[in-house]
């Protein structure tokens, strides 16, 4: 492949590995952050628990592989990012270890008080990244106060309150109710009764707030949030020089690739009647077709997001001329090619593990027999 051809298959990667995270993780996060409202006696939230302990660090891979992928295809994303966000990304993490910690500690005493410490860690560590996630998008949107020097080095001005405007919480609810609708099929398709029922109920509410605040965030981006476009040409094979062009930012310039290739539509589609399907279905005890329809709710939404930030990776808002994009933002083509080898032979091997897990854990979790995996 030549050099632009490589930027824009890793950008097409990096999609579909956050894709892959969203619909193999987030039912885990979902689970989480709602398990005390699905289980409401310690059995019961064994239960669910069950549910998600033996596969949830597989899932992580996904989280690993999109990591991976930032830092050596698009380092100085990964630079200007995780220097200027460290009390987020810290947030997050902490987040993050927070579940296999909960995991560990939670049975190892039968106090109520000790499980029900671990039980609102374990909340944490779902509902905390779900809406951190969220955020992190919304600012992206937004642009992040940040610029490089002549030596591309990258200096963040901004500070960790300051991310969380009016939008980007909107975005937050967006992502914590797709993850809470994906959570919540997963339960009412692996858990047995009372769960399920709750599941069930949860999760229409959660697809009804998931298209409200989806509704809401794109009247926002389409009517008075600036969006932004390179002015004049950028050559898509050229240096990785992000101080090399001229961006212009206006009022709906989000949706010019939409107007651009109306065929793009089909993503926030996707989205929408996804979210529309999985809660009819969940009414309707189908619960195998519900999570396929909250897995398409989660394709839909990164999709919707990635094709209205294209070619943008990380847009700044103090600087908007040195914004990253997917052109002037990667790794050599060298570097990219060895990853893209490497890709093509690992995802199979990923997706053949986790389809081996699934296969294994099987068939529905009950208060009669949960079983430890």
């Amino acid at each position: 492949m030549d050099y632009a051809s490589l930027r824009f298959t890793w950008w097409l990667l990096l999609g579909v590995l956050l894709i892959g995270f969203a619909v193999m993780d987030g039912f885990d996060l979902g689970v989480g952050a709602t398990f005390r409202l699905l289980g409401r006696t310690d059995s019961e939230r064994r239960a669910l628990l069950e549910g998600i302990e033996p596969v949830w660090e597989g899932n992580q891979v996904w989280f690993i592989l999109g990591g991976g992928a930032a830092f050596a295809a698009w380092p100085l994303v990964y630079a200007a990012s995780f220097s200027g966000l460290y009390p987020a990304m810290f947030l997050l993490l902490v987040a993050l270890i927070l579940r296999p910690v909960g995991f560990a500690f939670r049975d190892q005493l039968p106090a109520a008080r000790w499980r029900n410490v671990w039980d609102a860690a374990l909340t944490v560590g779902g509902a905390a990244p779900a809406l951190l996630l969220g955020v992190a998008f919304g600012n992206l949107f937004l642009g992040l106060p940040f610029h490089f020097d002549a030596l591309q080095r990258p200096t963040y001005t901004g500070g960790f309150f300051a991310l969380l405007s009016p939008f980007a919480l909107l975005a937050g609810v967006v992502s914590l109710a797709m993850l809470v609708l994906h959570g919540a099929a997963y339960a009412a398709l692996k858990a047995g009764e009372p769960m399920a029922g709750r599941a069930r109920t949860l999760g229409g509410v959660a697809a009804l707030v998931y298209l409200v605040a989806l509704l809401a965030a794109g009247a926002w981006v389409s009517t008075s949030l600036g969006g932004y476009r390179i002015a004049g040409a950028i050559d898509p094979s050229g240096p990785s020089d992000p101080l090399r062009k001229s961006v212009t930012v206006i009022a709906g310039g989000w949706l010019a690739n939409y107007r651009a290739w109306p065929a793009l539509w089909i993503a926030p589609a996707m989205a929408v009647l996804g979210a529309a399907g999985a809660a009819l279905l969940l009414r309707a005890r189908r619960a195998g077709a519900a999570f396929l329809a909250s897995a398409v709710v989660q394709a839909g939404t990164i999709l919707t997001a990635g094709f209205a930030l294209f070619p943008f990776l990380m847009p700044s808002s103090t600087h908007p001329d040195q914004s990253l994009t997917v052109w002037d933002a990667s790794s050599s083509a060298r570097t990219l090619g060895v990853m893209l080898a490497s890709a093509v032979c690992l995802l199979p091997v990923v997706l053949a593990y986790t389809t081996w897990v699934f296969r294994v854990m099987k068939g529905r979790i009950t208060l009669e027999s949960p079983g430890r995996h």
